[in-house]
């Protein structure tokens, strides 16, 4: 995560009758604050169900919307929050209530959840805190669980009370900070937040950090939802995982941000139900294995992507509800495609309602202001040695696990978490307890995290988006490592990019861009990616940053994804990459689709398509990804012309040659080692006519000669194409060397 724009979001008290010290029963209509975006992002039937929503938020109608989500209402009364009892006595009563321990409920529960949230290692702690449906005294309702350790007393407040904070108090249930109220009579999608009052008497209002659902921006309250009793259909995905393991296995993951990858013709974002239909349908065509979901949780500013997060355990409301974003996912696994979503532990917005001092201080982030804040993000950074946070965390990850059936989590900004002197100058930072710079509260944090998911969830993709050098990232914990079983391979996409966007009379002096990566492709367990982040900024898109006129360009970026699937290594690309996206992503508007009507755009799609079959349909490309078995070279040396070529092998020794010509140079009579004595085929070629290319190639077969080439007995004589990756296999083999 780099780059992201920052939500300075303040709120105006002075102004804001949540604030203030009156009991108006009605006032201003919605509490205003400054900076906040607020895009027109809606899907349709978010908008068709507006009336239905407004309606609930009203005491007098609140039936649940039939339509379930999308679009707050701007007429719910959340200013209408009641401060302050008139009356003295019976606002000191409800003080000492709140604050006293309800030892009954403590022993009635058995304090297993509670403790184990207290230690750090209850990772379900999702099932006990937030709101849940509970019966009580035969009386239905919902029990609500927050945990705000410094706070004096607590309250609900909602649609269904008016916003008054004198109806609902909580009782503390934890002498570190768990407070809880029943609650009957109240409805699906009712709103609700958490009235605060601090160490120094103020008050303030906070969204539920364990909701399941929220409102759509700009607004901020959470909504009550039963997640339960979703019908899942994906038995036969999970048993497909179980008996393929990932290492052994190809992963081809398309990279999307779901309110930009295709819209409406109004511009309107499709909701989920769409979203599946369009996606699922083309995901497969094109021969992805995994989807991967730019940040799905809760978040207010568009700007930030989805990487600045309010509402942890709520699926973004956007595009609809929980339940439509579950359906998505069953969709996804019944058509066998995985799905992976970005996280987010590193760091939190500063927006009032979110989790910034949650209690009235630092209670989520560190308290120590130099280990604090990302200033040049505008984010707070979790405070990774307390175990309630651990438990939040570590439990979130599992939960979307657990009950969305997630495949894999890319966890975002893992070198920022790692590093105390993370983007910080001198002064800015304090080493530590060793005199080192790394947070060894992250460390351990990652160690705890990916232990727990990979115990309980083994074929769960836990990725690591981490820029260093840092070692082990991909080992177990007990070995030293960090645990994750991927790790994007930064270093490689930075130095491709790099040398793609070159001159190619130049690249012979920056061989080792093309060939560095190989020194330690197999230290860790990588996924390459090209993302989000590169496309982005004045960075240009992936077609833009090849040099040449128009046809140089397509027939580059085409010698480049063949080179990447070729290297050892799961892949990524973001999407419009496939077809040629000429501008920058741009988060406010649909990927150009309309390009394909253009022929070299449909052409390196289908060229795209095809290399992805090619991909799934050839073991040698996949099943060793790990160790030098599954690679050898053939040459690496010939910078002059821009060539490399190398050898990828499965278990059995089944294997294919690769060659890449980096030159727009045709190459006749270009002579490489053969590791075969027998016959070789051209199988797949980036420079065919039917992707845009110039149509030359090897026709028929090719002998092996007798030879002596880079260390191998025979040698083939081949034609290579200009700017282009072509495949060979060996047809006939008389003699292994």
């Amino acid at each position: 995560m780099e780059d992201k724009k920052i939500n300075t979001l303040g709120t105006d008290k002075a102004a804001n009758p949540a604030f203030q010290k009156t009991k108006s029963s009605k006032t201003s209509e919605t509490r205003k604050t400054t900076n906040l975006k607020a895009e027109t992002m809606v899907s349709k039937p978010a908008k068709a169900a507006e009336k239905t929503v407004k309606a609930a938020a009203k005491p007098a109608k609140r039936k649940p919307a039939a339509s379930k989500t999308v679009k707050s209402a701007t007429a719910k009364k959340k200013a209408d929050v009641k401060t302050e009892s008139t009356n003295a006595a019976k606002t000191a009563k409800e003080e000492v209530a709140a604050v006293s321990i309800n030892e009954t409920a403590i022993a009635a529960k058995g304090n297993d959840d509670l403790f184990l949230f207290h230690e750090g290692t209850n990772y379900r702690v999702y099932n006990y805190l937030g709101s849940k449906p509970e019966k009580r005294g035969g009386k239905n309702g919902v029990i609500f669980r927050v945990w705000a350790p410094a706070a004096r007393s607590i309250s609900v407040v909602g649609a269904f009370n008016e916003w008054d904070r004198t109806i609902n108090p909580m009782s503390r249930v934890s002498k570190k900070g768990v407070f809880e109220a029943f609650i009957e009579d109240i409805n699906e999608y009712d709103l609700y937040k958490y009235s605060i009052e601090t160490p120094d008497k103020q008050l303030v209002l906070k969204a539920d950090p364990y909701a399941y659902h929220m409102e759509t921006r700009p607004d901020t309250a959470s909504r009550f939802y039963d997640i339960s009793g979703f019908k899942w259909g994906d038995g036969a995905w999970s048993n497909y995982k179980k008996s393929h393991p990932l290492f052994e296995n190809p992963v081809n993951i398309y990279e999307i941000h779901a309110g930009s990858w295709k819209r409406y013709p109004d511009d309107n974002c499709f909701e989920y139900a769409k979203l599946a239909d369009e996606l699922i349908t083309y995901v497969k065509e094109m021969g992805y294995t995994h989807i991967e979901l730019m940040p799905m949780t809760e978040y207010p500013l568009d700007d930030s992507w989805g990487y600045q997060v309010t509402g942890y355990y709520a699926p973004t409301s956007r595009y609809g509800s929980p339940k439509d974003f579950m359906t998505f996912i069953d969709k996804c696994h019944r058509a066998g495609v995985g799905v992976i979503m970005d996280w987010v532990p590193a760091h939190f917005p500063k927006d009032e309602h979110g989790l910034i001092e949650f209690d009235g201080t630092p209670c989520y982030e560190y308290s120590d202001p130099l280990k604090r804040e990302h200033k040049e993000w505008g984010t707070l950074i979790f405070d990774y040695g307390r175990n309630e946070v651990k438990s939040f965390l570590i439990s979130n990850a599992v939960y979307w696990i657990d009950k969305f059936h997630i495949d894999g989590l890319r966890v975002d900004a893992v070198a920022s978490m790692l590093y105390l002197d993370y983007s910080k100058k001198p002064g800015q930072w304090r080493p530590n307890a060793k005199g080192g710079n790394e947070n060894l509260e992250a460390v351990e944090f990652f160690k705890e995290l990916n232990q727990a998911v990979l115990e309980n969830y083994p074929e769960t993709l836990m990725i690591a988006e981490e820029s260093t050098a840092w070692p082990l990232v991909t080992k177990p914990g007990y070995l030293g490592g960090l645990g994750f079983n991927f790790k994007w391979n930064m270093g490689w996409m930075n130095d491709m990019l790099e040398y793609m966007q070159l001159d190619p009379i130049v690249r012979q002096h920056y061989q080792k861009n093309i060939t560095f990566s190989f020194h330690y492709a197999f230290s860790e367990n990588y996924v390459l990616p090209i993302s989000h982040d590169e496309v982005v900024h004045g960075k240009k898109s992936l077609i833009s940053k090849m040099p040449g006129n128009y046809d140089q360009q397509f027939a580059g970026v085409r010698a480049f994804l063949g080179y990447m699937m070729a290297h050892p290594g799961k892949k990524l690309l973001f999407m419009g990459s496939e077809f040629g996206q000429i501008k920058e992503w741009d988060y406010k508007s649909a990927l150009d689709w309309s390009l394909l009507e253009f022929a070299r755009h449909s052409e390196l799609k289908d060229y795209v398509a095809s290399l992805n079959r090619f991909y799934l349909d050839n073991s040698p490309l996949w099943q060793v990804d790990t160790s030098w078995d599954g690679f050898k070279w053939i040459s690496n040396d010939d910078n002059t012309q821009n060539i490399i070529s190398f050898r990828r092998i499965d278990k059995a020794g089944n294997e294919i040659i690769i060659l890449c010509n980096f030159a727009p140079v045709l190459r006749e009579n270009y002579r490489i080692g053969a590791p075969n004595k027998g016959e070789y085929a051209e199988v797949f070629n980036s420079d065919s006519t039917q992707f845009g290319g110039w149509g030359n190639g090897n026709k028929g077969i090719i002998k092996t000669e007798d030879v002596p080439m880079h260390g191998y007995s025979q040698s083939i004589v081949l034609k290579v194409p200009p700017m282009s990756t072509v495949f060979f296999k060996c047809k006939r083999n008389e003699e292994k060397k």
